[in-house]
């Protein structure tokens, strides 16, 4: 196994043209797992984690712009407020070693269904930047999944960064899993309230072959808030927009049974998450704008 470790980004992705065979590592959280048991064997390792281009975040207008190797650790302390579901999703992530190395960059290019930065991302309608040697492009978080553990990323090309959009409005994550920690999700479920859009943005994880967005539910919830003038009153959220929201989440999946958890329990966990993430961050909207922090469940 050759091991390649380029001093720069232009020398990483010119190696990266010259050895598609090579799997980028940086943090190792996902790569080094899979080397360790013999999992898979590639021809070459392209170490990444001496780049400081891939660490760091900047406010980019109504984006963040979060390098793609910033460790979760760092999400979690510094952008609670301009990304809420990213921080809350990136406290969850394994161990604390593991949040100190891993990134959502690694967990993009890994591209497992159960990542848990994928619903967040979906959720907030980010998107990915991608670099080659022949430019850089934005690839939707939506259209970045394209298989089990497959993305859309051409073999030359490498994750610079994550553009992810302010929050516009509560966001909230949720994770369903066999025990309180170092647990990989049976399922996940990210929502976003986009205020001044007058929109609501979802992200399914663990429940189907990629991530996906539940958009049948996202067009229903903010259809219903708008027609019983919800959006305007910040009135409470009635407990059966918030079931039927769940039901549709639910809907949206396409889970297998595996050793994590059947289809059956996935679809159901997924209803409940997704209704009570829902009813949080519209309470959290009320207690922001009017003191009130009652709600329906």
């Amino acid at each position: 196994m050759d091991y390649l470790q380029p001093a720069s980004w232009a020398e990483a992705l010119a190696l990266r043209a010259q050895r598609p065979d090579a799997v980028p590592v940086a943090g190792g959280t996902d790569v080094m797992v899979g080397l360790n048991f013999d999992r898979h064997r590639p021809a070459a390792l392209l170490d990444l984690s001496r780049l400081r281009e891939l660490t760091g975040w900047e406010r980019d207008g109504d984006h963040v712009r979060l390098g793609a190797a910033e460790p979760y650790t760092r999400i979690v302390q510094r952008l609670r407020d301009p990304l809420p579901a990213l921080a809350q999703a990136s406290r969850t992530v394994g161990s604390p070693q593991i949040r100190n190395r891993g990134s959502v960059g690694g967990n993009l290019g890994s591209a497992s269904p159960a990542g848990d930065a994928h619903p967040p991302l979906l959720a907030a309608g980010a998107t990915v930047e991608a670099a080659s040697v022949r430019g850089t492009r934005l690839i939707p978080a939506a259209e970045f999944f394209t298989g089990v553990k497959a993305n859309a990323l051409a073999p030359d090309e490498l994750i610079a960064a994550v553009r992810v959009p302010v929050a516009r409005g509560p966001q909230r994550f949720a994770k369903i899993g066999t025990r309180n920690a170092m647990v990989i999700a049976v399922c996940s479920f990210a929502v976003a309230l986009d205020l001044a859009g007058r929109r609501v943005g979802t992200g399914v994880g663990s429940a189907a072959p990629t991530p996906r967005r539940a958009t049948a539910a996202e067009e229903f919830a903010a259809g219903e808030l708008e027609a019983a003038g919800l959006w305007d009153s910040r009135g409470p959220l009635p407990g059966s927009l918030a079931r039927r929201f769940g039901q549709l989440v639910a809907d949206a999946a396409s889970p297998v049974d595996d050793v994590r958890g059947t289809a059956a329990y996935r679809r159901h966990a997924l209803s409940v998450i997704a209704r009570r993430t829902l009813t949080w961050a519209w309470a959290e909207l009320r207690k922001e704008t009017s003191g009130c922090g009652c709600h329906a469940m």
